[in-house]
């Protein structure tokens, strides 16, 4: 039978009342006496009843953290991240279960997961990944999340644009400067001297395949205003996996435009790019140079390391777990810009001379 809150009182010589506020944390209680309860809770091995705490409080413990790929480092390390920064840090601060959602980039499968944490009273919810570029389900998932946060839950969009949604409500974005990092990858390209750059974008319509293309190609157009249309037929979109990577570039190699470098829409996609050059007999940097974006573990490790930019993502997470918790207040605007910053290493060189080109 399970142990009541009642038990746990009367074992610690205090009031059912003291034994919630010491389990709910966030509210005074001395020192021995919080040690007195949660040593009866370990004895009598007392659990909490999770759903009808958050009845009680309207909310509860619970932080839903929605990715589109936990397998993916991307999002591995930023949930990994955000749930190392929800242990509590003091006496008074409550542990919070983190629960990830999957979504696999599925529009209906994101606000289906949020109903339900919204049928669970889940105290905060944390959205990662770039949103889709479309007007329906931008509606739908801001009327979503104004209806959660206005409920008590705070809502922190991380690495997405911003919602349309009233000022006062609590909801944070968490934003990388995608742009600003394709911008200086490309311009690092143009004066080693490629001029023929192609780009292994990510899927059309969401929004990071958007704003990492965006700074590419206006990095051509400062240089050269020429450049962007000439470069036009080097773009191909593929998915985030390095399947794809090697499908676009031997795409591009059919085509038979030349190139002498490939910008990749990820560091996944870079892996990918590098196996069907080389399986065309093409080394790197000597005949294509290839560069990524996101700067994942292994990409130090790769031969020849891989040139990226790198995304904060473990700042992000740790960042995004303050403001969900309350920990840290909204900013100005509720909105964070992280920035990122371009990491040069040997997959990237000169470009070879006219008539060795891929």
């Amino acid at each position: 039978m399970a142990v009541t809150l009642a038990e746990v009182a009367a074992r610690a010589g205090v009031s059912p009342a003291t034994v919630s506020r010491v389990l709910n944390g966030g509210y005074p209680v001395a020192g021995g006496t919080r040690t007195r309860v949660e040593q009866a809770v370990e004895e009598l091995g007392y659990i909490a009843n999770g759903p009808a705490r958050a009845l009680a409080a309207a909310t509860s413990d619970l932080v839903g953290v929605l990715v589109h790929d936990v397998a993916d480092s991307f999002f591995g390390i930023l949930a990994g991240s955000l749930q190392s920064a929800l242990a509590p840090t003091g006496r008074g601060d409550a542990r919070r279960l983190a629960v990830v959602c999957n979504t696999e980039g599925d529009p209906a499968a994101e606000l289906a997961y949020l109903a339900l944490l919204e049928g669970q009273r889940a105290g905060g919810i944390v959205l990662t990944g770039g949103a889709p570029d479309d007007p329906g389900h931008t509606a739908s998932l801001a009327a979503r999340v104004a209806r959660m946060a206005a409920s008590g839950a705070p809502v922190v969009l991380c690495g997405r644009s911003p919602l349309p949604l009233p000022a006062e409500l609590p909801v944070a974005t968490v934003t990388f400067d995608d742009h600003g990092g394709a911008f200086r990858l490309a311009e690092h390209l143009l004066a080693l001297g490629h001029r023929r750059i192609a780009c292994v974008a990510g899927p059309p319509g969401l929004s990071t395949t958007r704003e990492r293309l965006a700074g590419h190609r206006a990095a051509l157009q400062r240089h050269d205003p020429r450049l962007p249309e000439a470069c036009a037929e080097l773009t191909v979109h593929a998915a985030f996996a390095r399947s794809a990577g090697y499908d676009a570039t031997r795409e591009l190699l059919r085509r038979g435009a030349p190139f002498t470098a490939v910008a990749a829409a990820n560091d996944t996609v870079a892996t990918g790019v590098v196996a069907a050059l080389r399986e065309a007999g093409l080394r790197i940097p000597e005949d294509v140079s290839v560069a990524g974006f996101d700067d994942l573990p292994f990409c130090a490790d790769t031969a020849p390391p891989l040139t990226t930019v790198r995304v904060p993502l473990r700042e992000a997470g740790t960042l995004a777990a303050h403001l969900v918790t309350g920990r840290r207040p909204l900013p100005p605007g509720g909105i964070t810009t992280l920035p990122t910053e371009l990491m040069v290493r040997a997959s990237t060189g000169p470009a070879p001379p006219e008539g060795s080109r891929a």
